[in-house]
């Protein structure tokens, strides 16, 4: 696990679960799965650290775009995809995941498989075997995964879409992933 501070100021709480608190650079070598959970606008400036991960190795994005934290990023507020917008930044695909989930629901609202209600969480990649890697791991954290499709659909997942941080089961899920395009809502500086 690593911080832009550095391992010393990460907090104890957040490696009570066996996690070792490491550089940056530490933390994106050597690993099968890299989950990135940082402010979207932030994501060019760790892009360099992504230049030596093998190709092979699993690139969850978590991230979601909020103008009034990240500054205005011209492509997607012209309605580029977030997740595609990512993959451009990092060189290299990624998954979505966990991005539209609250806090208070991740932390508290888990549940094991199969339990009646258990709220689903939806997973985007363009590569069939990554996605099935972010599908598998939602699943551990006691959600049920989603098979939102293509990073190009993600967008059903991203802020100011009716599916953004519900607390909706599998079959809820299907509605808006299933209805037609439609238009997409654009991000605002008042999201």
């Amino acid at each position: 696990m690593a911080n832009s501070r550095g391992p010393e100021t990460t907090d104890a709480e957040a490696l009570e679960f066996g996690a070792h608190a490491v550089t940056a650079a530490d933390a994106v070598q050597g690993k099968d799965v890299i989950v990135l959970s940082i402010p979207f606008g932030r994501i060019p400036a760790v892009a360099p650290l992504f230049a030596s991960v093998p190709g092979q190795t699993v690139v969850i994005d978590t991230s979601n775009y909020m103008p009034h934290r990240d500054g205005a990023i011209e492509a997607v507020d012209n309605g580029q995809v977030e997740s595609l917008w990512v993959t451009e930044q990092l060189g290299r695909p990624v998954v979505k995941a966990w991005n539209a989930v609250l806090s208070q629901t991740f932390q508290a609202k888990d549940a094991p498989a199969g339990t009646p209600g258990r709220i689903a969480l939806p997973v985007a990649a363009d590569s069939e075997e990554a996605r099935r890697v972010g599908l598998r791991l939602v699943d551990e954290t006691g959600f049920d995964p989603f098979d939102a499709g293509t990073l190009a659909d993600s967008w059903r997942q991203q802020p100011m879409t009716p599916a953004y941080c519900t607390d909706w089961a599998c079959k809820t899920w299907r509605r808006p992933f299933t209805r037609p395009t439609g238009t997409r809502p654009r991000a605002t500086g008042t999201a």
